[in-house]
């Protein structure tokens, strides 16, 4: 396994979107952007991959685009932030308990990453999936990172169907939680409703509360 680096360069593809990206916004982080939150988390959330105007911007995921403001905003409501916006990277924001990153780690063209760059980022994913503690939740927002998680596992997808608010057991101990994504397209559409989104984490929130009962 290798450890997370903000050189990597693995996908050619990416690198070379990146490569433009720094020429066109020369104040962008546009590199691949590392986790954000408590090392030791029970609960990890994974996203898809960066947004070109949000973590590809600003170097942390969903700070500083529109899928941020209903994440943020969640996790604080659930008691997993200490503050419900997330604008900037020195903006006082933490994460408690909580941790969150992304199936892939570099910003692709029209934010659709291929099979081939999400299996490619996928020993990143597997090293952060190690860290989470006995009884902890692996929140995956959309399909793509449902199933990037079931890869870094050794699942099999078919045992384990995406759906919003489907929870899961796997046989390490943890749980699988699954959620759309909170895309502007999907709570525009009401696809995905505030409500909705915050049910999945009262789950998250009640099964870690149970653990530690």
């Amino acid at each position: 396994m290798s450890a997370f680096s903000l050189n990597c360069t693995r996908c050619e593809r990416l690198a070379g979107f990146l490569a433009e990206v720094r020429q066109k916004y020369p104040d962008y982080h546009a590199q691949p952007v590392p986790s954000f939150g408590d090392p030791r988390a029970r609960l990890l959330v994974v996203g898809l991959a960066p947004g070109m105007h949000g973590a590809n911007a600003t170097g942390r995921p969903f700070t500083g685009d529109h899928a941020g403001i209903l994440l943020y905003s969640t996790l604080h409501a659930n008691g997993f932030a200490n503050q419900a916006e997330a604008l900037a990277p020195d903006d006082g924001l933490e994460l408690i308990d909580c941790r969150i990153t992304n199936a892939v780690r570099c910003l692709p063209p029209q934010n659709k990453p291929t099979g081939a760059e999400v299996t490619t980022c996928n020993d990143y994913l597997a090293e952060e999936l190690a860290t989470i503690p006995a009884g902890g939740i692996v929140l995956a927002l959309g399909g793509v990172a449902h199933r990037a998680v079931l890869k870094a596992f050794g699942l099999r997808q078919a045992d384990y169907a995406f759906g919003h608010g489907n929870n899961f057991t796997l046989a390490n101990g943890l749980r699988l939680l699954s959620s759309y994504h909170c895309s502007r397209y999907n709570t525009q559409t009401r696809r995905l409703t505030p409500a909705m989104f915050s049910a999945v984490f009262a789950t998250a929130r009640q099964h870690l509360d149970a653990a530690a009962a």
